[in-house]
């Protein structure tokens, strides 16, 4: 596991990391890696990229030529107390992880294009605050500042996701989740919303390729 470690003096660290949540998909017979709450993972190999989104966000970007991509999975509520400043800055400092990193692994910027999901009402704790409202425009912003085309989004609703992304090709499905096991995606969410500041029944299967 990649442990990156940025340090913020206004603040204690804050870190992300390389998920190493491996495992075998015997549906897509191929090597998986399921991405947490403030993780990312970057790839050269023909693999899935698997997340489940609530209220959070995932960007899906990657180098068509050379065929590497990543995915992260981050969440960027802003507003005025101090928990939620700081996550703002965390969410910029996660895409500038997952850009990095795929630069490292041979990427060229010019060439990077995106796919981006999430922002799902899921959480009413956090529906009040427009979290996932927040975190959309933040990702659209971002790459758009950035220079970083996004050929597909699907952002907001009030449905959880479950994103499965393979970075050779590009193809990106999205599951609807009608319902989800909500205790444990709003654990994994406010467990990360609490580190940033100090199954399931499925609709149909979209396609983004």
């Amino acid at each position: 596991m990649v442990v990156l470690t940025a340090v913020d003096s206004r603040g204690p660290s804050l870190i992300e990391h390389q998920s190493s949540q491996r495992y075998f998909d015997s549906k897509f017979s191929r090597e998986a890696v399921k991405i947490l709450p403030g993780e990312f993972f970057v790839t050269t190999r023909d693999m899935l990229l698997v997340t489940v989104l609530g209220s959070c966000v995932a960007a899906c970007i990657r180098d068509p030529e050379r065929g590497i991509g990543g995915m992260n999975h981050f969440m960027l509520p802003d507003g005025g107390t101090e928990a939620t400043s700081r996550s703002a800055r965390y969410g910029g400092y996660a895409m500038e992880l997952l850009v990095n990193e795929l630069i490292k692994s041979g990427a060229r910027r010019s060439a990077l294009e995106a796919k981006v999901f999430g922002g799902g009402r899921v959480m009413a704790s956090l529906s009040s605050a427009n979290v996932g409202e927040r975190n959309s425009s933040f990702v659209l912003d971002y790459l758009k500042q950035e220079g970083i085309p996004v050929l597909a989004q699907d952002l907001q609703d009030k449905h959880a996701r479950k994103i499965y992304f393979f970075p050779r090709v590009g193809r990106v499905l999205v599951k609807k989740l009608a319902r989800v096991n909500n205790d444990t995606l709003a654990r994994r969410e406010r467990e990360y919303q609490e580190r940033l500041a100090r199954t399931d029944a499925s609709g149909d299967i979209e396609l983004f390729s």
